[in-house]
């Protein structure tokens, strides 16, 4: 399947449905405080989504059943929100999806509760600043493996390692589409698949573990943690290639 390239105003599509995700994901994390339960912040999420005149695209995506993919502590991505009150010391990871006018956005955060440890400040610093580093690399004519290795070098030059069978991915009429961009090279040769070109969006999202980059799915099937069983994070934004650069279309 070929992957799309869009017009100036299909990207103004995918920025107003991004927009909303970055609105949204800001309020979370305004709101990530000691005693505020994750069912409660998938609600002020949701709430504000569909004051904005858009859906929250992971509710019901592939039997999804919350607004927001809320990833607590060893919880790398795809948490469930539950009845769990936030405490000091917990990280905790945002991932939104909106469909707005037919378009759709997705970005992700991780977001610390109070005081947290050091190892943890280095986890999200990593995911977060892999991001960032990632997509001010991103030239237009460079392999999309390119990038997966760019990504990996980052994770493990801060120490960490990314999560394995997980990936980033295009977007736009559908909240997944093509290529899949691991934040790993898959296989031995980056010199190889499908350019980077103008006019492209997908979504970068760094899946951080400290040890073991096997993934283990949790018993309600949705839950993903590394097998070292330690605490993981994850940033994720939308981008397009605009006049041969990377733009973030999902800031708030």
């Amino acid at each position: 399947m070929a992957i799309a390239l869009r017009k100036p105003r299909e990207i103004e599509k995918l920025r107003a449905a991004n927009k909303i995700v970055g609105g949204a994901l800001e309020l979370l994390r305004q709101n990530t405080k000691v005693g505020v339960s994750l069912k409660e912040l998938d609600s002020i999420a949701e709430k504000y989504i569909l004051s904005c005149g858009a859906k929250p695209s992971f509710k019901g995506l592939y039997g999804f059943p919350n607004a927001v993919c809320i990833s607590l502590n060893q919880v790398i991505i795809h948490g469930i929100p539950t009845n769990y009150k936030l405490k000091e010391g917990d990280i905790v990871g945002y991932d939104i999806g909106t469909e707005f006018d037919s378009w759709f956005g997705d970005a992700a955060i991780t977001v610390a509760v109070g005081k947290i440890s050091d190892k943890d400040k280095e986890l999200i610093a990593c995911a977060k600043d892999t991001l960032y580093e990632a997509i001010k690399s991103i030239k237009v004519g460079m392999r999309f493996k390119e990038l997966s290795l760019i990504l990996e070098k980052l994770i493990r030059s801060k120490g960490f390692v990314p999560l394995y069978n997980f990936c980033g991915h295009g977007i736009g009429r559908k909240p997944h589409e093509e290529p899949e961009i691991p934040n790993y090279l898959d296989g031995k040769n980056s010199n190889a698949g499908p350019k980077i070109k103008n006019g492209m969006v997908f979504c970068l999202e760094p899946m951080v573990c400290q040890k073991d980059s096997k993934p283990i799915i949790l018993d309600n099937k949705w839950d993903v943690v590394s097998a070292d069983g330690l605490h993981g994070s994850h940033y994720e934004h939308t981008v397009a290639i605009v006049n041969g650069k990377a733009e973030i279309l999902s800031q708030a």
